[in-house]
């Protein structure tokens, strides 16, 4: 069974880590994304997270139902944060369970990747010069 959250509190991987934890499982692996001190050669202070609620949960739960088909895996989890977070905080979490460990490696890596770029969650860089900038989480698709 697959979780996905989007929260504005801070995430405690340990406590959904142990919801994953099956007898039949051989292999966990995990993610976690923090936000940095900069970004393309920008000083930044902090970002801020938005997300369209209905539509990034829906999606985000489609992604973990598709890596529950195309890998061997248990349960998957994933963590996102939205609102105003500063450097060194946790934005996101990834946790896989499987009966082996590279159907572990290689669904985390799935997930994290396609989160990226399908869920609709937008980040504004805090830079310190002054100014902010928002920046797509997710690819946009070009209207023609």
């Amino acid at each position: 069974m697959s979780t996905f959250l989007l929260t504005d509190s801070p995430i405690d991987p340990n406590a959904y880590a142990s919801a994953l934890r099956r007898d039949e499982a051989g292999g966990y692996c995990s993610f976690e994304g923090w936000v940095r001190n900069n970004s393309d050669g920008q000083a930044v202070l902090g970002l801020d997270y938005q997300a369209y609620l209905p539509l990034a949960e829906a999606e985000a739960l489609a992604v973990l139902a598709e890596a529950e088909t195309r890998f061997d895996i248990l349960a998957a989890s994933c963590i996102h944060r939205i609102g105003t977070l500063a450097i060194g905080d946790m934005a996101v979490w990834i946790g896989v369970s499987a009966p082996h460990r590279d159907a572990a490696f290689t669904a985390c890596r799935f997930v994290i990747d396609e989160i990226k770029r399908r869920v609709p969650i937008w980040k504004r860089e805090r830079y310190a010069d002054g100014h902010s900038e928002w920046i797509a989480c997710h690819e946009v698709a070009e209207i023609s």
